[in-house]
């Protein structure tokens, strides 16, 4: 034995310690992070999902136990437990908790069930469906996206969630009848072979509408016929491909504006009183007394007493930076006892928050905050659009204060130079 080897077998025991220490010291900073998200997880759960609605126990419960960071990319990790959309590349979103949720408990997901998820993206739907159903066959028009995907559920071991490329408008014949179909990309109506690959008597949840003017619908098949209910507003990604050739109506970018910014029309699920165009309504309802107008007029009135808690509405719409330089936004609104919340971030605002061709996030503009009681008084103000933006949302109300605001007359234009 060399003299060099003799040195070597030497070091070994104290290479094996340092390795050993730092071996525990990752399972320890493992373990850390681990419970890091589980927390993150469950407080996510209980403030964004719980107590937004979802009652459905095994629903909530796959909620908890599906990490949605595994998700996300690296960039947008931070904000993996956060209520919102993300974006995931490709021009495409990771859905909002809440509204993988919802969907998920609209369709009523049984042991037995064999699932169709039209729009792959992360997985993240996917793998919140897989121990709630027998399968999941999933279906991802973006090859990059689907494949991604596909190892990411490998990876966390979702054996009964089935993954393809393709055109999600011709959904999956070879495996079909499917008895629940959850669409989570918008097309602007329910495409033919989904229905027929229905089984009697399923369903199917899909959100359909102009790009920015959407609607969840449950779609019952019975006696080969469709009963179809509005559930609630919302804001997908277009399904691209077949279901956005047909698309016979697109927004003009050079031509912002909000819907229903005078709040007179009700959601066609008028049941919960929220207004048309709008979604992510929280603690907020239309109501008639105490209007900008007088008695009589309808305006949106947002209620909140716990410091934190969501209360909000959001439209997105399309706005193309190379043509709008600047937009010029209105609002009225009335204060009563308004407080923030648990930081000075926590304050009534309107925020536009400003997207690229990818989705990505560009900037956000405010006015506000407003504070206190104060009766009704308008707010305007020219916001700069980034020349890369394409698209944006506006979101308004409370957004964590406590107390109660009134809000009427929401306008956006492109500003007159």
């Amino acid at each position: 034995m060399t003299a060099a080897n003799t040195s070597l077998l030497r070091c070994l025991p104290i290479v094996a310690v340092v390795f050993a220490g730092a071996h525990l010291t990752g399972l320890a900073t493992a373990q850390s992070a681990s419970s890091k998200w589980d927390q993150l997880r469950e407080q996510m759960v209980f403030q964004e999902v719980q107590s937004a609605g979802i009652t459905n126990e095994r629903v909530l419960e796959a909620m908890r136990a599906t990490p949605r960071h595994e998700f996300v990319p690296l960039s947008q990790r931070r904000l993996a437990y956060q209520d919102m959309a993300l974006p995931i590349g490709e021009q495409q979103t990771i859905s909002p908790p809440f509204v993988v949720a919802y969907m998920t408990e609209q369709i009523d997901p049984q042991p037995t069930d064999r699932v169709l998820e039209i729009g792959t993206g992360s997985g993240y739907q996917a793998a919140v469906l897989a121990p709630l159903v027998k399968d999941v066959y999933s279906i991802e028009i973006v090859p990059e996206l689907g494949k991604r995907a596909a190892r990411t559920l490998e990876r966390l071991d979702y054996k009964n969630v089935h993954c393809r490329i393709g055109d999600g408008y011709a959904g999956w014949a070879e495996a079909a009848p499917f008895d629940k179909i959850i669409v989570t990309c918008s097309p602007e109506e329910p495409p033919k072979p989904l229905v027929e690959q229905l089984v009697e008597g399923g369903q199917m949840i899909v959100p359909v509408g102009e790009r920015y003017q959407q609607n969840l619908v449950r779609l019952t098949k019975r006696n080969n016929t469709l009963e179809r209910q509005t559930l609630r507003a919302t804001l997908f990604v277009p399904m691209t491909g077949t279901a956005e050739d047909r698309r016979e109506r697109q927004p003009d970018p050079a031509k912002p504006q909000i819907v229903n910014g005078d709040f007179t029309q009700a959601a066609a699920d008028a049941t919960e009183n929220r207004p048309a165009a709008w979604h992510y309504v929280r603690q907020a309802g239309l109501v008639t007394e105490g209007g900008r107008g007088g008695p009589g007029n309808r305006c949106l009135r947002f209620a909140n007493e716990e410091p934190g808690l969501g209360s909000q509405a959001l439209q997105g719409f399309a706005v193309d930076g190379r043509e709008v330089a600047r937009l010029a936004v209105r609002f009225d609104a009335r204060g009563e006892g308004i407080r923030r919340g648990r930081s000075n971030a926590e304050w009534p605002y309107l925020v536009i928050t400003f997207y690229d061709h990818r989705r990505a996030t560009l900037a956000s503009e405010v006015i506000g905050p407003l504070r206190g009681t104060f009766e009704w008084e308008t707010f305007e103000r020219a916001l700069p659009v980034p020349i890369k933006a394409r698209e944006a949302i506006v979101r308004l109300g409370l957004l964590g204060a406590t107390g109660r605001m009134w809000i009427d007359n929401v306008g956006v234009a492109a500003a007159k130079d």
